[in-house]
């Protein structure tokens, strides 16, 4: 478990270094934020799954493929928007990566029992991650001369975000419990 977490903080700030570079990129932030707001629309639409069963595996080299791999899945969110929220700023990259990599690490444990104690944390991450979907769709070199001139869309966007992110989250969640 050591190594496939050491492996998992090697991976993500390689990704966070790559995903800075990408950024500057036309039309690549829309296509991030977007994939930030199926993310959130997926965390609020599957709550209270059985996502979280663990997996057995025999042998150390599958224990710390198995890590990797959900580190990857599950930290692109968190990759785009350390990114993006630095906007070009090694500071804030390196700031955003010292919080984010203890918290993922260490904090996961914790912050279980506390989104199934209080699951209004899951909606209030879930409407955190549409917020930062919105505001890095915005933040697109391809539309910031319009949005230059259109300032109002630009300010809202994020908030659009987190509202399409909660209404489709839930929307989702109450169509699927319904269906069985």
């Amino acid at each position: 478990m050591l190594f496939g977490s050491g492996a998992a903080v090697v991976l993500r700030i390689g990704l966070t270094v790559v995903a800075v570079r990408l950024l500057e990129i036309p039309y690549l932030q829309i296509v991030g934020g977007a994939l930030l707001l199926y993310i959130g629309v997926q965390l609020l639409s599957e709550q209270g799954g059985d996502e979280g069963e663990a997996k057995h595996h025999g042998s150390l080299l599958a224990a710390v493929r198995t890590i990797l791999i959900a580190d990857l899945v599950m930290s692109l969110d968190n990759v785009i928007a350390v990114a993006a929220a630095a906007k070009g700023s090694m500071l804030l990259l390196v700031l955003g990566l010292a919080i984010s990599i203890p918290l993922v690490v260490f904090g996961s444990t914790l912050m279980i029992r506390l989104m199934e104690r209080f699951p209004v944390i899951v909606t209030l991450g879930a409407a955190l991650i549409g917020w930062v979907g919105g505001e890095t769709m915005a933040s697109d070199s391809a539309i910031a001369p319009l949005l230059h001139t259109q300032t109002w869309l630009h300010q809202i966007a994020p908030a659009l975000g987190a509202a399409l992110v909660i209404a489709l989250g839930r929307w989702l969640q109450h169509h699927e419990k319904n269906k069985s």
